[in-house]
């Protein structure tokens, strides 16, 4: 099988944009310098060699910068150049498909401006191998969105150095992928030449040269994965240096440092989004088991003395006892920390060890205890074979489901010892460890249950393979073919990640009966796959995996057998196995991702209202910007709403909940939209409680009602659309935006200047004048106008043509190309999605309908209480599932509503076709007025109801959606609403 590529995923094509947009104005430019073929030849023997080059001033990028930043809403950059380079920052979570995202941005980068050498530095073997395989993966894709252009990738070897001349002569897009120790040693100290590595050493193979010298003169655009294990020394920044890079794009889930972000995908927003799995925790742990003098060494600390953070059990003041953590010193006797539990008689602290890779506590009795280790409680063999079991069955329920769609389901256990899955006896012979002789057990006694039988008539996906089928470990071997232990980033780890990625695939084949993964630090990092539905760790002692690098492995959505993703989020669910409460996972899970990415929960920045959207007195839409969203915070702040650090108070949120929040008059129009970003701003990140989980049930009563019967009727139908587009029209509207279009000057050479300011508190600058010294003249040939606009528009070569002449301008063409091409692109575009809303034409199809049966009764739907779902009673379902706040407060205002007979939420099935992807509306409502008539509504919840404030793209689905129930004729009335007692105070009324 194959895996599929959407090239339509919206918020990737945002994070490709903001990097292409970077260089807004550069012309389609290549430079040229000579490589010499040989030491014996002459001068004239030459290569021509083709480098990357940059027109653009600092002050145009700045500009751009700053533009992105704003349409982004994100901290604005007053400098780009701090660091040495332009260095350009991407974050995304893990999941989200950043690789592919920084592969398009090549291509992109190539088709725009010409940019053609890049280098792709990575940290690991592990990672390396990832990307190569991405490429491969992506080839076929590329390929049909980027016609006619070629691209050669290859990973650096210093056995084939011929492969950097290739890179410098060819003008094709180059893309070489590199570890960053392979040129990092020693490369600028002639006396450590034998040390250096290969490819900073003078070569007689290469003219005496140095290869990375052939690197250097492309002006590369170098790309960093994971940048904080990449030049995260000095060092390692020397040597991105050597590079000569003409940018540097820095992308990860957990940059140490931001040099000018331009695009952020964090985890709240890739979770809230549903761009990634959903997580759910399934704990491991004993209740009530305090018959045994339990205790686990949480920490250590020579911080004021030493000291040590003991989980234990603890007799409370009304009698009872509960697990709870307390600091210890040397000589604490545990029985007057116990308040005076008889179990901890002769547990006096003797020895603290803070050494690291040694931490422990000893005590007067003989027990020692290393740092995570348990003792008192559940034998440690016995919790593992519970978690195995959780994740066998949880795999085998979520096969029930997800076969019959083509999906196949694969679990993932990390182990810290190979040993314990797979060990030799004294003849060398491989034998059972005991992890997979408790799989194997645990397997056998699942399988035999009645529920999971049907799975074992699906003729496609066969289970009843022999137990030993269906697991394997991941290992590293040694010199004589057996499994080791290692930390993931060595040479010996090579054949590991082969194996791993090339069965990438494979294993998301139902004709691979591989199902559960055993590995080591191996799938530490730099392997994911997009169906592992489990993640369980088995680890003994101290748990050095972080909860983001667990559920970093399984975070992508899954693919069926047709390599299709799968979109729906309510099959789209992460389990992680863990042996703590679900609290503490999602605990230790948020504060890993405060620690690791920045995100602050429930912090409001001076920037967060920048990129709202606003409506002027002649009706143009634009951003709020910079100024005026820090205006706003200063009001938040003067009315203590919010903290000095940003942090929203808790009168905020209860003004905000009791729908009291309000701004002063200038801003009003703007309230909805603030409140929605204050909302996003204090929502955890939601995981889901396994022990909160709930079925949907169908509601009967409402469901067979005569009321639900009829509005069923209303709104079964389905539709076929047609588009008029009235050419002589759209050129005449073009034609007009063109032709009074402002001038489009030339590039300029800017002069700046400043005065600088030495004070106690700072140095500062302060800009006293800027002075265009010459317009600068185009010598490249012109670029093909026509093909251009025509690759971005899809509008005939006659219909350009006609809108060109009669705009005339070809001055401002011949002056600035590639803006001027930008520029009038822009502005056909824009003018067709506007003739599209306004000529589309919907139609019902007579005997055609959807089924209620399909649309209600065929999927089963999971909510989770308390945080995406909660009970009503006059709905279809006995559930609400909601996917924000606005809906929530919508539905409950609904179900508490006297007037309203019933409200269903119509599920992700129910899909009305448009010309820009499917569209499924919010809310079927049936209202009794008065007890004299019943009034139906088809009802969509936005955070605004003002078209001009939604995106284009909502806007126009809204659009469509409205002119889908007006063809029904059914009398149904399709209502854009934000609230529901402005609703009912409405004129639908």
């Amino acid at each position: 099988m194959k895996i599929k590529f959407d090239a339509d995923q919206q918020y990737q094509k945002d994070a490709v944009q903001s990097i292409v947009d970077l260089f807004d104005g550069q012309t389609v430019k290549t430079s040229h310098f000579t490589v010499s073929l040989d030491n014996q030849v002459s001068m004239s023997e030459t290569d021509l060699g083709f480098a990357n080059k940059l027109d653009l001033l600092e002050e145009e990028i700045i500009k751009n910068v700053q533009t992105i930043q704003l349409r982004n809403a994100l901290p604005k950059s007053i400098t780009i150049n701090e660091s040495g380079a332009f260095n350009f920052t991407i974050e995304m979570e893990t999941g989200t498909g950043k690789t592919y995202v920084y592969l398009r941005t090549i291509y992109e980068l190539n088709e725009r401006y010409g940019f053609s050498k890049f280098i792709i530095v990575v940290p690991s073997l592990a990672i390396r191998e990832g990307v190569y395989k991405s490429l491969q993966m992506t080839e076929e894709h590329f390929g049909n969105l980027y016609e006619n252009q070629n691209c050669d990738y290859f990973i650096y070897d210093s056995s084939k150095l011929g492969q950097l001349r290739t890179f410098a002569t060819s003008s094709d897009i180059q893309i070489m992928i590199i570890n960053i120790d392979a040129f990092r040693k020693s490369f600028n100290d002639p006396e450590k030449q034998d040390k250096a590595n290969i490819i900073h050493r003078e070569n007689d193979r290469m003219s005496g040269r140095k290869p990375i010298d052939f690197i250097s003169q492309t002006n590369p655009i170098v790309i960093i994965d994971e940048p904080q294990s990449v030049d995260n020394t000095d060092k390692a920044k020397e040597a991105i240096a050597s590079l000569n890079p003409l940018c540097v794009l820095r992308y990860s889930a957990t940059h140490k440092e931001k040099y000018n972000l331009m695009y952020r995908l964090d985890p709240v927003d890739a979770y809230q989004k549903k761009l990634v799995k959903q997580i759910k925790v399934t704990s491991i742990k004993t209740m009530d088991n305090f018959n045994k003098p339990y205790l686990k060494l949480v920490s250590v600390s020579r911080s004021n003395g030493f000291k040590a953070v003991l989980e234990m059990d603890v007799k409370r003041s009304n009698g009872t006892v509960a697990r709870m953590t307390k600091t210890v010193k040397q000589n604490d006797d545990l029985f007057d920390k116990s308040s005076e539990r008889d179990l901890y008689n002769g547990y006096i602290v003797s020895n603290i060890d803070c050494y690291d890779g040694n931490e422990s506590i000893e005590f007067t009795n003989g027990i020692i205890l290393a740092l995570g280790q348990v003792t008192g409680d559940i034998d440690e063999d016995e919790m593992k074979r519970a978690q195995i079991h959780a994740t066998i069955e949880e795999n085998l329920n979520k096969e029930r489901k997800l076969v019959p769609l083509g999906i196949k389901v694969l679990s993932l256990f990390f182990i810290d010892r190979v040993e314990h899955y797979r060990s030799y006896d004294d003849e060398g012979n491989p034998v059972k460890g005991k992890y997979a002789i408790m799989f194997e057990e645990e397997y056998n006694k699942l399988i035999q249950l009645p529920k999971y039988q049907s799975l074992f008539k699906d003729a496609e996906y066969m289970l009843n393979y022999d137990p030993e089928q269906v697991h394997n470990g991941y290992f590293s071997i040694d010199g004589r073919g057996k499994l080791k232990d290692t930390r993931g980033n060595t040479e010996a780890d090579n054949s590991t990640y082969n194996l791993i990625m090339k069965d990438k695939e494979r294993l998301l084949s139902f004709e691979t009966p591989l199902r559960f993964i055993f590995s080591h630090s191996t799938l530490k990092e730099g392997w994911d796959n997009p169906n592992i539905f489990q993640v369980c760790t088995l680890i003994e002692a101290s748990d050095t995996f972080t909860k983001r690098q667990k559920i970093g492995r399984g975070l992508r959505l899954a693919v069926n057998q047709d390599g299709d993703r799968i979109y729906d989020s309510n099959l789209n669910i992460l389990t992680v196995i863990a042996n703590e409460s679900f609290e503490e996972f999602a605990e230790n899970l948020q504060k890993e991702i405060e620690d690791e990415t920045g995100v602050k929960f429930g912090i409001v920045e001076k920037h967060s209202f920048a990129n709202m959207v606003v409506t002027d007195d002649s009706g143009q839409t634009t951003n709020l910007g910079f100024e005026q969203s820090e205006l706003i915070w200063k009001h938040l702040y003067t009315n203590k709403l919010v903290q000095k650090n940003g942090k929203v108070t808790d009168e905020l949120k209860k003004k905000i909940n009791e729908e009291l929040f309000e701004l002063p008059q200038e801003y009003k129009a703007l309230e909805q939209q603030v409140i929605e970003v204050i909302r996003r701003s204090v929502a955890k990140l939601e995981i889901k409680d396994g022990r909160k989980e709930i079925q949907l049930q169908l509601n009967k009563q409402v469901y067979l009602s005569p009321e639900f019967e009829l509005l069923w009727e209303k709104i079964k139908h389905k539709t076929t659309y047609s588009v008029k587009m009235d050419i002589e029209t759209l050129v005449k509207h073009c034609v007009d935006e063109i032709s009074y279009m402002p001038e489009i000057k030339s590039s300029s050479l800017v002069r700046t200047d400043a005065q600088i300011y030495v004070k106690k508190s700072s140095v500062e600058g302060k800009l006293t004048s800027t002075k265009i010294m010459e317009r600068l003249q185009i010598e490249a040939p012109l670029p093909d106008l026509l093909r251009f606009i025509q690759d971005e528009t899809r509008l005939t070569r006659k219909t350009i043509v006609e809108i060109l002449i009669q705009a005339n301008r070809f001055d401002d063409f011949k002056s600035n190309p590639q803006k001027f091409m930008e520029v009038a692109t822009d502005i056909i575009r824009k003018n067709m999605k506007r003739m599209v809303t306004s000529g589309i034409k919907y139609e019902k199809i007579a005997g055609q309908e959807y089924y209620k049966q399909e649309i209600f009764e065929s999927q089963e739907l999971l909510g989770y209480l308390d945080s995406n779902a909660f009970k009503v009673d006059k709905s279809v379902y006995s559930h609400i599932i909601y996917d924000s706040e606005i809906e929530r407060a919508f539905a409950e205002k609904m179900n508490a509503d006297d007037d309203v007979k019933l409200f269903a939420k119509l599920p992700s099935t129910f899909k009305i076709e448009t010309p820009i992807g499917n569209y499924n509306p919010d809310w079927a409502v049936v209202i009794d007025q008065d007890g004299s008539e019943k009034l139906f509504f088809i009802i969509e919840t936005k955070g605004t109801i003002d078209n001009d404030q939604l995106r284009m793209f909502e806007s126009s689905k809204i659009a469509f959606g409205r002119q889908h129930f007006e063809a029904l004729k059914s009398g149904v009335e399709y209502v854009l609403a934000n609230d529901y007692i402005e609703f009912k105070q409405s004129d639908h009324f």
